[in-house]
């Protein structure tokens, strides 16, 4: 056994082991380790623990010392540094025109060294790009090309299922995947569905394989000849989730049944013909399930109390707060209920039918006090107005309403009579006031003496 500490560098989320040297780290310090490419700032994810020297590749490097506030400072600059040279990466890149895709810098702590990753389709001579950043820097400048799947594990993201990407998260390193897995677990052969972020099949394929594997070794292959319950018969559909065969049974073929996989007796694996075949006359038995005892579910009610129900808010007993289309329907209900009806009704107190009596005398005054109302007329405005009194009245004192005809085209008699005004006639006379005209003929309605 070895004490070792697990170290974690920003690259992902693959851990290393590294001597601590009989030094006490703690899990979350930031530790200085010495590495192939240089001293580096890391995060420590497990403290000092022991493991087996099989799991151990020697040399096993050193740790340096645990991180000082000065070398988060450093870790901090360069981290500045990073972002500064990410910018002046990209326009490199667009200046000199090559088809390629930055997608991470890296400083080391010292600052001897930028390393650039990108992806690109195929090869990329860089070698005038790495001159420029080289004269910009001044310092060593690594330009090194990863794959997709890399990408996706350095910039991290979502997955269809909505959890963060594996490789990113805990996964230390790829696992191979094919499209046997996918076929395997009778899965949608549609690339949208089977494939992740990067464009390659997801690597959560590989997690149940070994599951599928172990079921299809003791499930029954499809048009296998097997005996059921109910008789023989050939299978049609396998479930290897649920270890569910479906038979078409030679008694009933048109309508398929549902067998559990310890129900079913395999008598040819696969296809083929019933040829030599003995059919036992046993059947196997039915597969019963178990059934789980339910936990106690404890009473909230019996712990916490029964909840507090608000009041319901009391009516008011006075038959003056309710509106007037509701008093005059009570008041018809009592006129026409009949003795049966109110025989029927439940018995209540002395004092109740007293109120309930004067309330309904003071409806009926009510209605009586209304329907004793003469009715007001209403003019074509929907105005009211008092009633007219029958009273005779004379001509002279109301005077007819002159026609549209009279008002618009003139007349020979208001012009022969034009002392008179038109006030025979009914109409309104003409006011002296008005504006004298200076010539023409006297119109028609005028009076002599105007002219």
């Amino acid at each position: 056994m070895i004490d070792v500490i697990s170290v974690r560098f920003r690259s992902g989320s693959k851990t290393y082991y590294f001597d601590p040297k009989n030094t006490l780290v703690r899990t979350g310090d930031d530790v200085i380790v010495e590495t192939s490419q240089g001293l580096e700032f890391a995060k420590c994810v497990y403290g000092n623990h022991a493991v087996e020297d099989t799991q151990v590749i020697q040399p096993l490097r050193p740790l340096i010392r645990v991180a000082t506030d000065n070398d988060r400072r450093t870790a901090q600059y360069n981290q500045k540094r990073e972002e500064d040279a990410f910018a002046v990466c990209q326009k490199r890149i667009a200046a000199h025109g090559l088809e390629m895709k930055l997608v991470r810098v890296e400083c080391s702590f010292d600052g001897s060294k930028i390393l650039f990753f990108f992806t690109a389709d195929g090869r990329v001579d860089f070698r005038e790009l790495v001159k420029d950043l080289a004269s910009v820097f001044r310092s060593r400048i690594e330009l090194r090309q990863i794959g997709v799947r890399d990408e996706a594990k350095m910039l991290g993201g979502l997955g269809i299922c909505g959890r963060p990407f594996c490789c990113n998260q805990f996964m230390d390193d790829f696992m191979p995947v094919s499209i046997k897995m996918a076929k395997t677990q009778n899965l949608s052969l549609n690339p949208s569905k089977i494939s992740g972020t990067c464009g390659r099949l997801m690597c959560c394929l590989k997690y149940e394989q070994d599951a599928y594997e172990d079921a299809i070794k003791r499930m029954p292959k499809n048009d296998s000849f097997v005996m059921t319950p109910d008789g023989p018969g050939n299978v049609s559909n396998i479930n290897l989730l649920k270890e569910n065969v479906t038979v078409r049974l030679d008694e009933h073929p048109e309508s398929p049944r549902c067998y559990h996989n310890c129900e079913v007796c395999v008598l040819r694996n696969g296809k083929g013909s019933r040829d030599g075949i003995e059919i036992p006359q046993e059947r196997p038995e039915r597969y019963v399930e178990e059934q789980k005892d339910e936990p106690d579910i404890p009473d909230l009610y019996s712990i916490y109390g029964e909840p507090d129900t608000p009041a319901a808010p009391e009516q008011p007993k006075d038959s003056d707060a309710k509106p007037r289309s509701s008093r005059r329907r009570n008041s018809r209900r009592s006129k026409e209920d009949t003795p049966a009806e109110q025989g029927s009704k439940p018995s209540v107190s002395g004092a109740d039918k007293k109120e309930k009596q004067e309330r309904k005398e003071k409806q009926e005054k009510k209605a009586d006090a209304k329907n004793s109302e003469p009715r007001r007329r209403t003019n074509r405005r929907g105005k009211g107005e008092s009633p007219r009194q029958n009273t005779p009245k004379s001509k002279a004192a109301t005077p007819a309403a002159p026609s549209k005809q009279s008002q618009n085209a003139p007349s020979k008699q208001g012009s022969d009579k034009g002392s008179d005004n038109g006030t025979a006639r009914g109409r309104r006379p003409h006011r002296r006031g008005g504006r004298r005209r200076s010539s023409g003929a006297p119109q028609s309605g005028t009076s002599a003496s105007e002219e």
